[in-house]
């Protein structure tokens, strides 16, 4: 497949490094300091997975922020999540095959980036402890800067990054809400990363060329 590939876009949470567990723990801690209840497998699959977090806060506190309110449950939230990541040492590494997928891709001189919803302190604590530096240059790294109202401007701004229209270019994602934007940036070559188990939920999606359940799968 990217014999014929002009350019490849990775999600990062739950699909190079399987952490979901990690953001629903997180997520659930805050939401239990801001309204006293945990949040649902439909809050998270609607308004959590894949999306900035400003709006997954203002969600949990059902009105507009400030700036400076939004900062602070943002960096509050991803200190839990970065915590929880550096105990669970036996699963803190990169998904399967993801390092020898990178190794294709340069080999093949085909240009590669990361499109994630993180903040810049996780991108800077992946960087960091996976060595993406190796394969990535940080700086081409698109991420939540405060620049993107949702996932779709970031398809298209990494698409931009590695000078690759975005209808040719291979996206990785894991959730739903990933894969609807990577469609609606014009994205129809979508490989789902099946992290959850959930692999038939994403069968049939628009877009959807391949369901795999880790990198060396898709190597083969």
């Amino acid at each position: 497949m990217l014999d014929n590939c002009r350019g490849v876009i990775f999600d990062f949470n739950g699909t190079l490094f399987f952490d979901s567990d990690k953001h629903v723990l997180a997520w659930g801690k805050l939401a239990e300091e801001i309204r006293n209840s945990p949040v649902s497998y439909e809050e998270l699959q609607t308004h959590f997975y894949g999306v900035p977090n400003n709006r997954a806060i203002e969600y949990l506190l059902q009105k507009p922020c400030d700036e400076a309110e939004l900062t602070m449950f943002s960096e509050k939230k991803e200190a839990y999540y970065r915590d929880l990541c550096r105990e669970d040492t036996e699963n803190f590494h990169l998904a399967k095959g993801a390092c020898q997928i990178f190794e294709k891709l340069r080999q093949k001189h085909i240009p590669f980036t990361i499109a994630s919803a993180s903040i810049k302190a996780n991108i800077d604590f992946f960087v960091e402890s996976f060595g993406l530096s190796e394969w990535f240059e940080p700086n081409k790294i698109v991420y939540d800067d405060g620049r993107f109202a949702n996932k779709v401007q970031m398809f298209l701004y990494a698409a931009d990054v590695i000078g690759v229209p975005i209808s040719e270019c291979l996206i990785f994602e894991d959730s739903d809400s990933g894969i609807r934007d990577a469609y609606q940036a014009g994205c129809r070559n979508i490989i789902v990363i099946d992290s959850m188990g959930i692999a038939k939920k994403h069968e049939g999606k628009p877009g959807v060329i391949q369901i795999i359940s880790d990198f060396m799968e898709f190597m083969q």
